[in-house]
Protein backbone atom coordinates (compact mmCIF):
# COMPACT_ATOMS: atom_id res chain seq x y z
CA UNK A 1 0.00 0.00 0.00
CA UNK A 2 1.58 3.31 -1.00
CA UNK A 3 1.66 6.00 1.70
CA UNK A 4 -0.79 8.88 1.54
CA UNK A 5 0.30 11.91 -0.45
CA UNK A 6 0.77 13.98 2.73
CA UNK A 7 2.89 11.28 4.36
CA UNK A 8 4.95 10.64 1.23
CA UNK A 9 5.79 14.33 0.99
CA UNK A 10 6.85 14.42 4.64
CA UNK A 11 9.12 11.43 4.12
CA UNK A 12 10.78 13.02 1.11
CA UNK A 13 11.43 16.20 3.06
CA UNK A 14 12.96 14.31 5.96
CA UNK A 15 15.11 12.22 3.60
CA UNK A 16 16.38 15.29 1.76
CA UNK A 17 17.21 17.01 5.06
CA UNK A 18 19.12 13.94 6.19
CA UNK A 19 21.21 14.01 3.03
CA UNK A 20 22.07 17.65 3.58
CA UNK A 21 23.10 16.91 7.17
CA UNK A 22 25.36 14.08 6.13
CA UNK A 23 27.09 16.30 3.57
CA UNK A 24 27.76 18.96 6.22
CA UNK A 25 29.24 16.68 8.89
CA UNK A 26 33.03 17.06 8.83
CA UNK A 27 35.00 13.91 8.25
CA UNK A 28 36.94 14.12 11.50
CA UNK A 29 37.16 11.72 14.39
CA UNK A 30 34.64 12.44 17.17
CA UNK A 31 35.13 10.90 20.58
CA UNK A 32 32.65 9.82 23.22
CA UNK A 33 33.09 10.31 26.95
CA UNK A 34 31.10 9.04 29.89
CA UNK A 35 30.04 10.54 33.21
CA UNK A 36 28.40 8.31 35.84
CA UNK A 37 27.42 8.44 39.51
CA UNK A 38 30.10 5.82 40.28
CA UNK A 39 32.73 7.63 38.21
CA UNK A 40 36.04 9.13 39.29
CA UNK A 41 37.59 12.15 37.63
CA UNK A 42 40.98 10.43 37.46
CA UNK A 43 39.43 7.73 35.26
CA UNK A 44 39.82 7.61 31.49
CA UNK A 45 36.23 8.61 30.73
CA UNK A 46 35.50 5.39 28.81
CA UNK A 47 32.14 3.68 29.17
CA UNK A 48 33.60 1.21 31.70
CA UNK A 49 35.83 3.84 33.36
CA UNK A 50 33.66 6.98 33.57
CA UNK A 51 34.34 10.43 34.95
CA UNK A 52 32.44 11.78 37.94
CA UNK A 53 31.76 15.32 36.71
CA UNK A 54 30.78 17.26 33.63
CA UNK A 55 33.67 19.62 34.31
CA UNK A 56 36.18 16.79 33.91
CA UNK A 57 34.45 15.53 30.76
CA UNK A 58 34.61 19.00 29.20
CA UNK A 59 38.35 19.15 29.91
CA UNK A 60 38.83 15.90 27.99
CA UNK A 61 36.45 16.62 25.11
CA UNK A 62 36.95 18.68 21.95
CA UNK A 63 34.51 20.12 19.42
CA UNK A 64 32.35 17.39 17.86
CA UNK A 65 32.59 15.08 20.87
CA UNK A 66 29.68 13.67 22.86
CA UNK A 67 29.59 13.38 26.63
CA UNK A 68 27.14 10.68 27.70
CA UNK A 69 25.55 11.22 31.10
CA UNK A 70 24.45 8.00 32.79
CA UNK A 71 21.31 7.94 34.91
CA UNK A 72 21.06 8.43 38.65
CA UNK A 73 21.52 11.26 41.15
CA UNK A 74 24.67 13.37 41.23
CA UNK A 75 25.11 15.27 44.50
CA UNK A 76 27.18 18.44 44.12
CA UNK A 77 28.72 20.55 46.89
CA UNK A 78 31.09 23.50 47.28
CA UNK A 79 34.04 21.38 46.20
CA UNK A 80 32.49 21.31 42.72
CA UNK A 81 32.68 25.08 42.28
CA UNK A 82 35.04 25.75 39.37
CA UNK A 83 34.97 29.51 38.77
CA UNK A 84 33.96 32.82 40.26
CA UNK A 85 32.68 35.53 37.97
CA UNK A 86 31.56 38.11 40.50
CA UNK A 87 28.90 38.13 41.71
CA UNK A 88 28.42 34.51 40.56
CA UNK A 89 29.94 31.29 41.82
CA UNK A 90 29.87 28.77 38.98
CA UNK A 91 29.78 24.99 39.09
CA UNK A 92 29.77 23.87 35.44
CA UNK A 93 31.63 26.50 33.44
CA UNK A 94 30.82 25.46 29.87
CA UNK A 95 33.36 27.35 27.77
CA UNK A 96 34.35 24.77 25.11
CA UNK A 97 32.25 24.92 21.93
CA UNK A 98 30.71 22.11 19.91
CA UNK A 99 30.27 19.49 22.64
CA UNK A 100 27.04 17.57 23.30
CA UNK A 101 26.01 16.62 26.84
CA UNK A 102 23.35 13.95 26.46
CA UNK A 103 21.49 11.62 28.78
CA UNK A 104 22.22 7.99 28.00
CA UNK A 105 19.17 6.56 26.15
CA UNK A 106 16.53 5.31 28.56
CA UNK A 107 18.18 6.88 31.62
CA UNK A 108 17.58 10.14 33.48
CA UNK A 109 20.50 11.89 35.19
CA UNK A 110 19.59 14.25 38.06
CA UNK A 111 22.11 16.88 39.19
CA UNK A 112 21.35 17.96 42.76
CA UNK A 113 22.75 21.35 43.88
CA UNK A 114 21.17 21.55 47.34
CA UNK A 115 24.58 21.53 49.03
CA UNK A 116 26.22 24.11 46.78
CA UNK A 117 26.18 27.13 49.12
CA UNK A 118 29.15 29.40 48.47
CA UNK A 119 29.94 31.98 51.12
CA UNK A 120 26.56 31.78 52.81
CA UNK A 121 25.38 35.27 53.65
CA UNK A 122 28.00 36.89 51.41
CA UNK A 123 27.64 38.23 47.87
CA UNK A 124 28.07 35.24 45.57
CA UNK A 125 25.13 33.88 43.64
CA UNK A 126 24.98 30.32 42.29
CA UNK A 127 25.07 29.38 38.61
CA UNK A 128 24.75 25.64 38.09
CA UNK A 129 25.62 25.86 34.36
CA UNK A 130 27.24 28.94 32.85
CA UNK A 131 27.30 28.62 29.05
CA UNK A 132 29.65 30.92 27.14
CA UNK A 133 30.46 28.27 24.52
CA UNK A 134 28.64 27.95 21.21
CA UNK A 135 27.18 25.03 19.29
CA UNK A 136 26.66 22.82 22.35
CA UNK A 137 23.69 20.57 23.09
CA UNK A 138 22.29 19.78 26.54
CA UNK A 139 19.59 17.12 26.55
CA UNK A 140 17.61 14.86 28.78
CA UNK A 141 18.57 15.59 32.39
CA UNK A 142 17.31 17.31 35.55
CA UNK A 143 18.83 20.19 37.51
CA UNK A 144 17.38 20.45 41.03
CA UNK A 145 17.90 22.27 44.30
CA UNK A 146 19.87 25.31 43.12
CA UNK A 147 20.25 27.59 46.15
CA UNK A 148 20.17 31.32 46.86
CA UNK A 149 22.53 32.24 49.68
CA UNK A 150 22.42 36.05 49.41
CA UNK A 151 19.76 37.18 51.85
CA UNK A 152 17.57 40.29 51.67
CA UNK A 153 19.08 41.69 48.48
CA UNK A 154 17.89 42.07 44.92
CA UNK A 155 19.53 38.83 43.82
CA UNK A 156 19.01 35.51 42.08
CA UNK A 157 20.64 32.21 41.15
CA UNK A 158 20.32 30.22 37.94
CA UNK A 159 20.05 26.62 36.81
CA UNK A 160 21.31 27.61 33.35
CA UNK A 161 22.73 30.99 32.38
CA UNK A 162 23.79 31.72 28.81
CA UNK A 163 26.32 34.52 29.03
CA UNK A 164 27.47 34.87 25.43
CA UNK A 165 27.00 31.47 23.80
CA UNK A 166 25.40 31.18 20.35
CA UNK A 167 23.62 28.37 18.50
CA UNK A 168 23.27 26.19 21.59
CA UNK A 169 20.41 23.74 22.04
CA UNK A 170 18.75 22.99 25.38
CA UNK A 171 16.30 20.11 25.04
CA UNK A 172 14.14 17.98 27.34
CA UNK A 173 15.65 19.48 30.47
CA UNK A 174 13.82 19.78 33.79
CA UNK A 175 14.86 22.57 36.16
CA UNK A 176 12.91 22.40 39.37
CA UNK A 177 12.51 22.43 43.13
CA UNK A 178 15.16 25.02 43.83
CA UNK A 179 15.61 28.76 44.28
CA UNK A 180 17.10 29.70 40.91
CA UNK A 181 15.78 30.77 37.53
CA UNK A 182 15.23 27.76 35.32
CA UNK A 183 16.88 29.00 32.11
CA UNK A 184 18.28 32.51 31.81
CA UNK A 185 20.10 34.35 28.99
CA UNK A 186 22.00 37.62 29.28
CA UNK A 187 24.00 37.49 26.05
CA UNK A 188 24.05 35.30 22.96
CA UNK A 189 22.16 34.68 19.73
CA UNK A 190 20.23 31.87 18.03
CA UNK A 191 19.91 29.65 21.08
CA UNK A 192 17.01 27.17 21.10
CA UNK A 193 15.27 26.01 24.27
CA UNK A 194 13.07 23.09 23.26
CA UNK A 195 10.60 21.02 25.28
CA UNK A 196 11.97 21.98 28.69
CA UNK A 197 10.15 22.32 32.03
CA UNK A 198 10.88 24.80 34.85
CA UNK A 199 8.78 24.43 37.98
CA UNK A 200 8.63 24.78 41.76
CA UNK A 201 11.40 27.38 41.77
CA UNK A 202 11.12 30.02 44.50
CA UNK A 203 13.47 32.60 45.92
CA UNK A 204 14.93 32.56 49.39
CA UNK A 205 13.18 35.64 50.76
CA UNK A 206 11.75 39.00 49.70
CA UNK A 207 15.03 39.85 47.99
CA UNK A 208 14.87 36.96 45.51
CA UNK A 209 11.26 35.75 45.39
CA UNK A 210 10.55 38.43 42.80
CA UNK A 211 13.50 37.44 40.60
CA UNK A 212 12.89 33.71 40.18
CA UNK A 213 11.38 33.03 36.75
CA UNK A 214 10.90 29.82 34.86
CA UNK A 215 12.56 31.18 31.71
CA UNK A 216 14.24 34.54 31.24
CA UNK A 217 15.65 35.77 27.92
CA UNK A 218 17.39 39.15 28.14
CA UNK A 219 19.94 39.61 25.32
CA UNK A 220 21.95 42.72 26.21
CA UNK A 221 22.87 43.59 22.61
CA UNK A 222 20.94 44.19 19.40
CA UNK A 223 23.05 41.38 17.91
CA UNK A 224 21.44 38.87 20.28
CA UNK A 225 18.79 37.85 17.77
CA UNK A 226 17.17 34.52 17.05
CA UNK A 227 16.71 33.16 20.57
CA UNK A 228 13.66 30.88 20.68
CA UNK A 229 11.89 29.21 23.59
CA UNK A 230 9.60 26.52 22.17
CA UNK A 231 7.41 23.78 23.59
CA UNK A 232 8.31 24.63 27.20
CA UNK A 233 6.28 24.65 30.42
CA UNK A 234 6.69 26.91 33.47
CA UNK A 235 4.66 26.54 36.65
CA UNK A 236 4.83 27.42 40.34
CA UNK A 237 7.75 29.79 39.82
CA UNK A 238 7.72 32.57 42.41
CA UNK A 239 8.05 35.41 39.89
CA UNK A 240 7.05 34.94 36.22
CA UNK A 241 6.76 31.99 33.90
CA UNK A 242 8.56 33.69 30.99
CA UNK A 243 10.26 37.10 31.07
CA UNK A 244 12.16 39.15 28.49
CA UNK A 245 12.44 42.53 30.22
CA UNK A 246 15.44 44.61 29.04
CA UNK A 247 15.88 42.46 25.92
CA UNK A 248 17.75 44.41 23.24
CA UNK A 249 16.81 41.91 20.50
CA UNK A 250 13.58 40.17 19.62
CA UNK A 251 12.75 36.94 21.46
CA UNK A 252 10.24 34.28 20.32
CA UNK A 253 8.05 32.30 22.73
CA UNK A 254 6.41 29.56 20.68
CA UNK A 255 3.95 26.91 21.87
CA UNK A 256 4.81 27.47 25.54
CA UNK A 257 2.61 26.96 28.61
CA UNK A 258 2.71 29.20 31.69
CA UNK A 259 0.53 28.35 34.66
CA UNK A 260 0.28 28.93 38.42
CA UNK A 261 3.22 31.34 38.49
CA UNK A 262 3.36 33.85 41.35
CA UNK A 263 2.10 31.19 43.75
CA UNK A 264 3.65 28.68 46.09
CA UNK A 265 2.47 25.11 45.60
CA UNK A 266 -0.41 25.65 48.04
CA UNK A 267 -1.59 28.62 45.92
CA UNK A 268 -0.65 31.21 48.53
CA UNK A 269 0.96 34.31 47.04
CA UNK A 270 4.71 34.19 46.50
CA UNK A 271 4.82 38.02 46.44
CA UNK A 272 6.62 37.85 43.07
CA UNK A 273 5.15 39.48 39.97
CA UNK A 274 3.16 36.40 38.97
CA UNK A 275 2.81 36.89 35.21
CA UNK A 276 2.51 34.06 32.73
CA UNK A 277 4.35 35.53 29.74
CA UNK A 278 5.96 38.93 30.36
CA UNK A 279 6.76 40.24 26.89
CA UNK A 280 9.32 43.00 27.11
CA UNK A 281 9.71 46.36 28.78
CA UNK A 282 12.74 48.22 30.14
CA UNK A 283 11.59 49.07 33.60
CA UNK A 284 10.40 52.55 34.50
CA UNK A 285 13.57 53.97 36.05
CA UNK A 286 15.32 55.35 33.01
CA UNK A 287 17.44 52.30 32.16
CA UNK A 288 18.97 52.05 28.68
CA UNK A 289 16.91 50.75 25.77
CA UNK A 290 17.79 49.81 22.17
CA UNK A 291 17.00 51.46 18.85
CA UNK A 292 14.88 50.19 17.24
CA UNK A 293 12.72 48.68 19.95
CA UNK A 294 12.43 44.92 19.28
CA UNK A 295 9.05 43.36 18.60
CA UNK A 296 8.93 40.12 20.56
CA UNK A 297 6.79 37.25 19.25
CA UNK A 298 4.43 35.35 21.54
CA UNK A 299 2.60 32.69 19.53
CA UNK A 300 0.50 29.60 20.33
CA UNK A 301 1.14 30.05 24.05
CA UNK A 302 -1.15 29.11 26.94
CA UNK A 303 -1.37 31.14 30.16
CA UNK A 304 -3.48 29.69 32.98
CA UNK A 305 -4.25 30.94 36.48
CA UNK A 306 -1.15 33.05 36.92
CA UNK A 307 -1.52 35.38 39.90
CA UNK A 308 -1.31 38.60 37.85
CA UNK A 309 -1.46 38.83 34.06
CA UNK A 310 -1.60 35.88 31.72
CA UNK A 311 -0.16 37.74 28.72
CA UNK A 312 1.59 41.03 29.57
CA UNK A 313 3.35 43.73 27.52
CA UNK A 314 5.07 45.11 30.66
CA UNK A 315 5.42 48.83 29.81
CA UNK A 316 7.10 48.02 26.49
CA UNK A 317 8.15 51.01 24.39
CA UNK A 318 6.51 49.66 21.26
CA UNK A 319 4.06 46.98 20.21
CA UNK A 320 4.51 43.22 20.28
CA UNK A 321 3.30 40.36 18.08
CA UNK A 322 0.68 38.13 19.75
CA UNK A 323 -0.63 35.27 17.60
CA UNK A 324 -3.01 32.43 18.55
CA UNK A 325 -2.58 32.54 22.32
CA UNK A 326 -5.04 31.27 24.93
CA UNK A 327 -5.28 32.99 28.32
CA UNK A 328 -7.53 31.47 30.96
CA UNK A 329 -8.40 32.25 34.57
CA UNK A 330 -5.62 34.75 35.20
CA UNK A 331 -6.37 37.90 37.21
CA UNK A 332 -6.08 39.77 33.88
CA UNK A 333 -5.93 37.64 30.78
CA UNK A 334 -4.37 40.23 28.44
CA UNK A 335 -2.62 43.42 29.60
CA UNK A 336 -1.17 45.38 26.67
CA UNK A 337 0.33 48.26 28.67
CA UNK A 338 2.99 50.35 26.88
CA UNK A 339 5.17 53.29 27.88
CA UNK A 340 6.41 56.25 25.84
CA UNK A 341 9.52 56.96 27.93
CA UNK A 342 10.75 54.48 30.49
CA UNK A 343 11.67 57.09 33.08
CA UNK A 344 8.39 56.79 34.99
CA UNK A 345 5.05 55.02 35.21
CA UNK A 346 3.54 58.44 34.52
CA UNK A 347 4.47 57.76 30.89
CA UNK A 348 2.42 54.55 30.79
CA UNK A 349 -0.15 54.58 27.99
CA UNK A 350 -2.62 52.14 26.47
CA UNK A 351 -0.76 49.72 24.21
CA UNK A 352 0.13 50.86 20.68
CA UNK A 353 1.49 49.17 17.53
CA UNK A 354 0.56 45.71 18.77
CA UNK A 355 -0.29 43.01 16.25
CA UNK A 356 -2.87 40.67 17.80
CA UNK A 357 -4.49 37.91 15.79
CA UNK A 358 -6.53 34.83 16.68
CA UNK A 359 -6.16 35.20 20.46
CA UNK A 360 -8.63 33.62 22.89
CA UNK A 361 -9.40 34.26 26.53
CA UNK A 362 -11.88 33.11 29.14
CA UNK A 363 -12.78 33.51 32.81
CA UNK A 364 -10.31 36.15 34.01
CA UNK A 365 -11.01 36.98 37.65
CA UNK A 366 -10.63 40.75 37.15
CA UNK A 367 -10.55 41.68 33.44
CA UNK A 368 -10.21 39.95 30.10
CA UNK A 369 -8.37 42.77 28.32
CA UNK A 370 -6.88 46.04 29.58
CA UNK A 371 -4.66 48.83 28.27
CA UNK A 372 -5.25 48.41 24.56
CA UNK A 373 -5.22 51.70 22.68
CA UNK A 374 -6.61 52.54 19.24
CA UNK A 375 -3.38 52.32 17.19
CA UNK A 376 -3.08 48.54 16.88
CA UNK A 377 -3.76 45.77 14.38
CA UNK A 378 -6.19 43.69 16.42
CA UNK A 379 -8.80 42.24 14.07
CA UNK A 380 -9.83 38.61 14.60
CA UNK A 381 -9.59 38.16 18.37
CA UNK A 382 -12.21 36.89 20.79
CA UNK A 383 -12.74 40.38 22.19
CA UNK A 384 -13.73 41.96 18.86
CA UNK A 385 -15.39 39.09 16.98
CA UNK A 386 -19.06 38.06 17.19
CA UNK A 387 -18.24 35.01 19.34
CA UNK A 388 -19.40 34.10 22.82
CA UNK A 389 -16.86 32.21 24.92
CA UNK A 390 -18.06 29.96 27.75
CA UNK A 391 -17.27 26.58 29.28
CA UNK A 392 -19.11 24.70 26.55
CA UNK A 393 -16.51 25.85 24.01
CA UNK A 394 -13.86 23.57 25.53
CA UNK A 395 -13.37 19.82 25.67
CA UNK A 396 -11.99 20.17 29.21
CA UNK A 397 -11.23 22.79 31.84
CA UNK A 398 -9.26 20.41 34.04
CA UNK A 399 -6.05 22.30 34.85
CA UNK A 400 -4.36 19.22 36.27
CA UNK A 401 -3.88 17.97 32.70
CA UNK A 402 -1.23 20.66 32.17
CA UNK A 403 1.33 18.64 34.13
CA UNK A 404 0.69 15.40 32.21
CA UNK A 405 3.81 13.52 31.09
CA UNK A 406 5.35 14.67 27.86
CA UNK A 407 5.23 12.55 24.74
CA UNK A 408 8.03 10.06 24.12
CA UNK A 409 9.85 12.51 21.83
CA UNK A 410 9.63 15.28 24.43
CA UNK A 411 6.76 17.19 22.83
CA UNK A 412 4.03 18.71 24.96
CA UNK A 413 1.32 16.23 25.96
CA UNK A 414 -1.78 15.93 23.80
CA UNK A 415 -4.55 16.90 26.23
CA UNK A 416 -8.16 18.01 26.00
CA UNK A 417 -7.64 21.05 28.25
CA UNK A 418 -8.70 24.30 26.51
CA UNK A 419 -9.12 22.56 23.16
CA UNK A 420 -12.23 23.71 21.33
CA UNK A 421 -15.23 21.47 20.79
CA UNK A 422 -16.57 20.90 17.31
CA UNK A 423 -19.57 23.11 18.14
CA UNK A 424 -17.61 26.16 19.32
CA UNK A 425 -18.13 29.37 17.39
CA UNK A 426 -14.40 30.03 17.86
CA UNK A 427 -13.68 27.36 15.24
CA UNK A 428 -12.60 28.81 11.89
CA UNK A 429 -13.04 32.31 13.34
CA UNK A 430 -9.43 33.46 12.92
CA UNK A 431 -7.39 34.76 10.02
CA UNK A 432 -4.48 33.23 8.12
CA UNK A 433 -1.13 34.15 9.69
CA UNK A 434 1.00 31.79 7.63
CA UNK A 435 0.64 28.74 9.89
CA UNK A 436 -1.02 25.47 8.92
CA UNK A 437 -4.73 25.29 9.63
CA UNK A 438 -7.62 23.05 8.69
CA UNK A 439 -11.00 24.13 7.49
CA UNK A 440 -12.03 27.55 6.24
CA UNK A 441 -9.80 29.54 8.61
CA UNK A 442 -7.63 29.08 11.74
CA UNK A 443 -9.23 28.58 15.14
CA UNK A 444 -8.96 31.14 17.90
CA UNK A 445 -6.45 30.20 20.57
CA UNK A 446 -3.42 27.99 20.86
CA UNK A 447 -4.92 24.71 19.65
CA UNK A 448 -5.97 23.96 16.09
CA UNK A 449 -8.76 21.41 15.77
CA UNK A 450 -8.13 18.97 13.00
CA UNK A 451 -5.17 17.14 11.49
CA UNK A 452 -1.96 17.22 13.43
CA UNK A 453 0.43 14.86 11.65
CA UNK A 454 0.17 12.84 8.48
CA UNK A 455 -1.29 9.41 9.30
CA UNK A 456 0.86 6.37 9.85
CA UNK A 457 -1.39 3.72 8.25
CA UNK A 458 -1.34 -0.04 8.49
CA UNK A 459 -3.44 -2.79 6.94
CA UNK A 460 -4.37 -6.31 8.00
CA UNK A 461 -6.42 -9.07 6.37
CA UNK A 462 -9.18 -10.45 8.61
CA UNK A 463 -11.28 -13.07 6.87
CA UNK A 464 -12.59 -11.53 3.66
CA UNK A 465 -11.97 -7.97 4.82
CA UNK A 466 -9.08 -5.55 4.84
CA UNK A 467 -8.79 -3.54 8.07
CA UNK A 468 -7.08 -0.16 7.65
CA UNK A 469 -5.98 1.74 10.75
CA UNK A 470 -4.13 5.04 11.04
CA UNK A 471 -2.96 7.59 13.58
CA UNK A 472 -2.37 11.24 12.85
CA UNK A 473 -5.29 13.34 11.68
CA UNK A 474 -6.97 14.19 14.96
CA UNK A 475 -10.72 14.79 15.08
CA UNK A 476 -10.88 15.01 11.30
CA UNK A 477 -13.00 13.43 8.59
CA UNK A 478 -10.82 11.34 6.27
CA UNK A 479 -11.39 9.24 3.17
CA UNK A 480 -10.15 5.84 2.02
CA UNK A 481 -9.31 5.83 -1.71
CA UNK A 482 -8.33 2.97 -4.02
CA UNK A 483 -7.16 2.35 -7.58
CA UNK A 484 -5.77 -0.49 -9.67
CA UNK A 485 -3.64 1.91 -11.73
CA UNK A 486 -0.88 3.81 -9.92
CA UNK A 487 -0.41 6.08 -12.93
CA UNK A 488 -3.91 7.46 -12.46
CA UNK A 489 -4.11 11.02 -11.06
CA UNK A 490 -5.08 10.97 -7.38
CA UNK A 491 -8.19 13.01 -8.14
CA UNK A 492 -9.42 10.02 -10.17
CA UNK A 493 -8.98 7.40 -7.46
CA UNK A 494 -12.20 5.85 -6.19
CA UNK A 495 -13.42 6.92 -2.76
CA UNK A 496 -14.40 3.77 -0.87
CA UNK A 497 -15.25 4.98 2.62
CA UNK A 498 -15.49 7.96 4.96
CA UNK A 499 -14.60 7.99 8.64
CA UNK A 500 -13.69 10.42 11.40
CA UNK A 501 -10.58 10.25 13.53
CA UNK A 502 -10.72 10.38 17.31
CA UNK A 503 -9.05 13.26 19.17
CA UNK A 504 -6.02 11.00 19.57
CA UNK A 505 -5.80 10.76 15.77
CA UNK A 506 -6.89 7.10 15.54
CA UNK A 507 -9.29 6.00 12.81
CA UNK A 508 -10.18 2.67 11.21
CA UNK A 509 -11.77 1.46 7.96
CA UNK A 510 -13.09 -2.00 7.16
CA UNK A 511 -13.37 -2.81 3.44
CA UNK A 512 -14.19 -6.10 1.70
CA UNK A 513 -11.51 -7.70 -0.41
CA UNK A 514 -12.42 -7.02 -4.03
CA UNK A 515 -13.30 -10.19 -5.94
CA UNK A 516 -11.24 -11.02 -9.01
CA UNK A 517 -8.58 -8.31 -8.54
CA UNK A 518 -4.97 -9.37 -8.16
CA UNK A 519 -3.63 -5.90 -7.23
CA UNK A 520 -5.18 -2.81 -5.71
CA UNK A 521 -3.62 0.32 -4.19
CA UNK A 522 -5.01 2.34 -1.29
CA UNK A 523 -4.39 5.74 0.26
CA UNK A 524 -5.91 7.94 2.95
CA UNK A 525 -6.79 11.54 2.24
CA UNK A 526 -8.68 14.56 3.50
CA UNK A 527 -11.82 16.01 1.90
Amino acid sequence: MPPPVHQLTARLVRFFSALLFLQLVPSVFSATWFVATNGVDSNSGASNNPFATITRAQAAATSGDTVWLRGGSYFLNNSNLTATNAPWAIVNNINKSGISYLAWPGERPVFDFNQVKPEVGASNRVTAFLVTASGCTFKGFDVVGVQVTVALAHTQSENFRVGGGNFNRFEQLRMHDGMGNGWYLTAGASNLVLNCDAYNNRGLDSGSLGNTDGFGCHPNSTSGKGNIIRGCRAWFNSDDGYDCINAFAAVTFDHCWAFWNGYFTNFSSSTGDGNGVKGGGYGVSGTAFPTPIPHHVIEFCVAVRNRANGIYANHHLDGQIWINNTSYRNTINYNLLCNTNNTSVTNDVPGFNHVMKNNLGYLASSAELVNLGPLNDTNFNYFNLPVTVNASDFLSLDESLLTAPRQANGDLPEINFLRLTNSSDCLNAGTNQGFAFYGAAPELGAFEVGPTNAPNPSVAKVGTNLIFTANGWANQTSYLFATTNLLLATAQWTRLATNKSELSGFCAFTNPLPAGQTARFYRLGLP
